[in-house]
């Protein structure tokens, strides 16, 4: 693996057909070219990844976004308008030039233009969509920095492109449009409510209680029942009275435990989302036993939290 802060080294990759790691506000993340079908069989190889669980294509305008759908709705204009840069998913109807493999067969391919710096001039650079979950093993806890990459994926990656830590910290949330009335398919820190204001009525849908097999396409990432897992067993509840452990919590409060290591988190949501992942990383390289997680606060800004703790306990 090659570590650069060159984005053209790391467009150059791209080109020629090979993996790379690169940083978005989001996580980081695994990406091939999306029109390559080879390529992109090596994400799926690197992750061991079921080939059910479709990609996300990132891009770098909304004009690129349009040249992979069948069709462009007004929805996924006032859409981008009011989101682009920035952490969600569009599914829509995918042209032809999309390979099958990038949408797990699917009709439809979930597009996103990430807002991180690097990630834009990565896409700019190479010229090409770039297909790309989170670069680490299927259903293991997503890096949030390239040393969270390193660890997981060294040996799985060609380049590693280095732009600092992920600022938002969760993966984006995804919404198709695909439906007679759009559905959110994953939560994230962009809420059902605010996309409501932008284009009306939106069904909730592939959230915490809802899962995917690995027998059927998932029409979203993320809706495998157990993800977003660390190597430690994650409790989503009262800690354990026996064995090393870690407490996260929220609110400060007298719990009887064995935990040695307690962290208090942050009470707004998006904060809380930025440090989710970096926390349990650090957690994990301390050799417990267990991390219980108090659960989060509720209200529609948790609902992309709740989401990943959910799976990630599971």
């Amino acid at each position: 693996m090659v570590k650069t802060t060159s984005v053209s080294e790391a467009a150059a990759a791209i080109r020629a057909g090979k993996l790379v790691a690169f940083p978005t506000e989001t996580v980081y993340g695994l990406g091939a070219n999306a029109l390559d079908a080879a390529a992109v069989g090596r994400i799926f190889e690197a992750k061991g990844r079921p080939v059910t669980s479709p990609l996300i294509v990132h891009v770098d305008s909304v004009a690129m976004a349009r040249n992979l759908t069948v069709e462009w709705p007004e929805s996924a204009e006032k859409l981008a308008a009011a989101f682009w840069p920035g952490p969600l998913t569009l599914v829509l109807s995918k042209a032809a030039a999309v390979p099958d493999i990038v949408t797990a067969g699917l009709p439809t391919v979930g597009l996103r233009m990430p807002s991180h710096p690097v990630a834009l001039a990565l896409i700019r650079e190479a010229g090409v969509p770039i297909a790309a979950p989170s670069a680490n093993r299927f259903s293991c806890l997503s890096p949030t920095s390239s040393a969270h990459v390193a660890d997981a994926m060294g040996g799985q990656v060609d380049v590693l492109l280095e732009g600092g830590p992920s600022t938002v910290g969760i993966e984006s949330a995804v919404l198709s449009l695909a439906w007679p009335v759009p559905r959110l398919l994953r939560p994230g820190m962009v809420t059902r409510a605010e996309i409501e204001v932008v284009i009306g009525p939106v069904e909730a849908g592939g959230g915490a209680g809802e899962v995917a097999g690995d027998n059927v396409a998932h029409p979203s990432p993320g809706m495998h029942p157990k993800h977003y897992s660390p190597r430690t067993p994650l409790l989503l509840g009262a800690p354990r009275s026996e064995g090393r452990g870690a407490y996260v919590f929220v609110e400060e409060r007298s719990v009887e435990t064995s935990a040695v290591v307690q962290i208090r988190m942050p009470g707004e949501a998006w904060a809380y989302a930025a440090v989710l992942y970096e926390t349990l990383h650090a957690l994990d390289r301390q050799s417990l036993d267990w991390i219980a997680v108090e659960p989060p606060p509720s209200g529609p800004e948790w609902e992309g939290v709740w989401d990943r703790l959910t799976r990630g306990a599971a």
